[in-house]
């Protein structure tokens, strides 16, 4: 039986969304993976997850993007998804200037969960909404670089900015995970389920169970 291409890459990355509700991260979620944006998108609960494979220096990456609820009562729920996460897209909308001050929040519970070595991006989603700006680009790129953030505005209505944003963070993780494995002569690459902390084989088996919607 042949393979489908995504069923064969070179190595495996989780990649979580997390920002409040309503900034938009199951649209760049769908946006990315489907190519699909919804306006009657409702609120994710608890956590759905989808993938996209791309190429980088001739190696497939396969993204595994999980999408977390904003939801204050989901926290507890979501909090566990940070682990074995390599990447975050820390999402707020550009219109909304409470989803921008709670950015630290959010930040702060990442870093609390995730692995120290965690590749961050802050993402001003809904860019083409510029005549309702609550946010400047100048403060929230002040703030990523305060903080040691890469910084990208977004729209998923008009899929600017969403491919570059989430394979800019994929190559960034997959030049690190390079440079590690070269530096300790290991070899990173392996099978599904296989490997090191990037092989999630706890999500390969969810994902045969679980489909994002």
């Amino acid at each position: 039986m042949a393979h489908r291409p995504d069923d064969e890459y070179d190595y495996l990355f989780k990649v979580v969304l997390i920002g409040d509700s309503g900034v938009g991260k199951s649209n760049l979620l769908s946006r990315f993976t489907r190519n699909e944006f919804c306006l009657e998108t409702k609120s994710t609960i608890g956590v759905e997850f989808a993938t996209r494979s791309i190429k980088v220096d001739g190696k497939t990456i396969k993204a595994q993007i999980w999408d977390t609820a904003g939801q204050e009562r989901y926290r507890a729920i979501t909090s566990a998804y940070y682990r074995g996460a390599v990447g975050a897209l820390l999402v707020y909308d550009i219109t909304k200037q409470p989803t921008f001050e709670n950015v630290q929040r959010w930040l702060k519970e990442l870093r609390d969960h995730a692995d120290s070595n965690i590749v961050i991006m802050l993402v001003g989603n809904k860019s083409d909404l510029k005549h309702l700006r609550g946010v400047s680009t100048d403060v929230a790129q002040s703030f990523a670089e305060k903080e040691g953030l890469s910084f990208v505005e977004t729209s998923a209505l008009n899929s600017i900015n969403v491919n570059k944003a989430f394979e800019r963070i994929l190559t960034e993780i997959y030049r690190i995970v390079s440079k590690k494995a070269l530096a300790s002569e290991e070899p990173i690459s392996a099978g599904p389920g296989e490997g090191k902390a990037i092989f999630l084989g706890e999500a390969q088996t969810s994902s045969q169970k679980k489909s994002c919607c």
